[in-house]
């Protein structure tokens, strides 16, 4: 396989940091309102969208068309705009659209850039933190708050009685599943607030998080942020994370073979 030309980094970085921005902006400017809401599973479950969700996918889907107009898109509510360029961005145009729908400040744009199928660079925004989280090449991944950047990594050095584990299941994992992980069950001390538990153990706040059913947009941005600051992921059933599902992220590769035994159980 080809090899994205390392080179090329900041181009695209540097694009992901002004898109940040101009989305913060967005937000405050146009969808900082009453906005209207609709369930994709009608009857079936809980899946929430919003009139925001698809303004911001839209914004979005502009930037890189005007930018770069050759490359496909893959975004959670308007689908794959296939092209033959090796590069595909993906959006999730806000991840955690519970949380946006009762005011919990926790919820983001997700945008990657993926080189054959691969993510190499990542953009977790959250607007109402004033945050972002972003990775500039496969070894260098950054906080922005309030304007000021801050170099981030694991807590690669901390060991499994010391662990801070953030989980969630959304409803996913059944009672009599989880009564087969009772350590985890025990372990789960904090709280799951969609994207910002991936980019906290990326900044070294928490050490594991396990979470259920991710989409590729809910897992694909994540993915180089965390590697860039030295994390582990994979899924479950230790699958690459690429491939989305049920996602296991560590700090350091000990407790993750450690956290992947207990999930066993519940892997498949």
């Amino acid at each position: 396989m080809d090899q994205f030309n390392s080179k090329k980094y900041p181009i695209y970085a540097n694009f992901l940091n002004k898109l940040a921005k101009d989305l913060t902006s967005f937000y405050y400017s146009k969808l900082n309102k009453t906005f209207k809401v609709s369930n994709k599973l009608k009857g079936k479950g809980y899946d929430p969208v919003t009139t925001s969700d698809k303004a911001f996918e839209k914004f979005i889907r502009s930037k890189i068309k005007n930018k770069f107009p050759d490359h496909q898109v893959i975004g959670e509510e308007f689908g794959h705009k296939k092209s033959k360029s090796d590069f595909t961005w993906v959006i999730d145009p806000i991840d955690g659209t519970r949380s946006f729908v009762i005011g919990n400040p926790t919820w983001s744009n997700l945008i990657s850039l993926n080189y054959k199928g691969n993510p190499i660079l990542g953009l977790a925004n959250f607007p109402v933190l004033k945050k972002y989280y972003i990775n500039h090449s496969d070894k260098a991944a950054y906080v922005v708050d309030n304007g000021k950047r801050k170099k981030i990594s694991v807590n690669k050095k901390v060991s499994f009685k010391d662990v801070k584990v953030s989980a969630a299941f959304h409803g996913w994992l059944s009672l009599d599943k989880q009564k087969k992980i009772p350590q985890i069950l025990k372990l789960m001390q904090f709280p799951c607030s969609d994207a910002l538990s991936y980019s906290h153990l990326a900044e070294g706040r928490v050490d594991i998080v396990i979470q259920c059913s991710n989409k590729i947009w809910d897992i694909h941005p994540i993915i180089p942020i965390v590697k860039a600051a030295g994390g582990h992921l994979s899924t479950w059933d230790n699958r690459d994370a690429v491939n989305a599902g049920n996602i296991l992220v560590s700090s350091n590769k000990v407790i993750h073979n450690k956290f992947l035994k207990l999930l066993k159980p519940v892997a498949k």
